[in-house]
């Protein structure tokens, strides 16, 4: 049994390409043991040993390891785009909804990646506190987009409503540039009929309309949250069946409008506009809102969802029942 190589030797390597090859072939796809390799290729059994180090070094044999918890999380995200007929779901693992800031980053900066946003394009940021919370942080840089708010935010009490300052951190931390939207989300009669020939208001308008992409945080059902915008009525009657909303637009478990006394007056990027912009993704975390998410996803509001697996659970298990 002979230990020297004869022939040429591979690039960067001492052993032939050849002995490599038929080595790891024997041994990876032949389950031949190192004994029987040593046999077949009249080397001895330390060589075969280094025989399939140097087949791994140099790239003959390439060996995956995956991730149980990853694959098990991939395949529950796409179980739950597939339940909600969604374009992709972004699926952080766990539970996130005391990480909103870091625990959804990853997963926002992906669908904002996948927006390809180019100078000139317009992303349109919500209210809520999910996307005030990701507006300080630092998201994929977006150098010559505009960042423009998709419902009013002036006069509100929380930082999370305040959708200028919204528009601006995203912004800032994104290199984009921000617009802005000097109103309040719900305007009294005179001041609305003043907005439609307001040549500020009339620009954010055509933003809207010409928006490639927006980031839209997926409201609670409106009787069972402890905040929300001081203009809305939550415990008004007609909001008893809402689920959710997004931009302020309330709607029921089948995705249908839900009115409000003063809802025609709302400022914000309505259902229509935000079924015509081409990425769409709605942010939302929390077993509360397995059916703001149901229905959402039914009316349209948004083609991707970021959320993490407990969410995503919650949500198969609300369809289930």
């Amino acid at each position: 049994m002979r230990d020297a190589t004869d022939g040429p030797a591979g690039a960067g390597s001492k052993f032939p390409l050849e002995m490599l090859y038929q080595a790891a072939r024997m041994y990876y796809l032949d389950d031949a043991n190192q004994v029987k390799i040593s046999e077949a290729l009249d080397v001895s059994r330390p060589t075969v040993s280094r025989l399939l180090a140097e087949a791994r070094r140099i790239g003959l044999v390439k060996i995956e390891v995956v991730n149980p918890s990853r694959h098990a999380s991939e395949s529950l995200g796409t179980e739950l785009s597939d339940a909600l007929s969604l374009e992709k779901v972004y699926l952080a693992d766990g539970d996130q909804s005391r990480r909103l800031r870091v625990g959804l980053l990853p997963q926002v900066s992906e669908a904002v990646a996948d927006m390809a946003l180019a100078p000139g394009d317009i992303l349109l940021a919500s209210s809520g506190r999910t996307i005030y919370e990701l507006s300080q942080a630092v998201l994929p840089k977006l150098p010559g987009v505009l960042v423009a708010p998709s419902v009013g935010g002036q006069t509100e009490p929380e930082p999370w409503y305040q959708t200028n300052e919204i528009a601006r951190a995203l912004a800032e931390h994104a290199g984009a540039h921000p617009a802005f939207l000097w109103t309040q989300a719900l305007p009294s009669p005179e001041m609305h009929q003043f907005l439609q020939q307001d040549p500020d208001f009339r620009r954010i308008q055509r933003l809207w309309e010409s928006a490639k992409g927006a980031l839209l945080g997926v409201g609670a059902p409106p009787t069972t949250r402890s905040s929300i915008s001081r203009f809305i009525p939550k415990d008004d009657d007609s909001l008893a069946r809402a689920v959710g909303d997004i931009c302020l637009n309330f709607f029921d478990v089948r995705g249908d409008r839900v009115e409000f006394p003063g809802s025609d007056r709302v400022v914000a990027t309505s259902p229509e506009i935000l079924h015509e912009i081409p990425h769409t993704v709605g942010v939302a975390v929390g077993t509360e809102k397995a059916s703001s998410i149901v229905g959402g996803a039914r009316g349209g509001y948004f083609r991707k969802l970021v959320t993490d697996a407990v969410t995503a659970r919650a949500v198969l298990d609300y369809l289930a029942a």
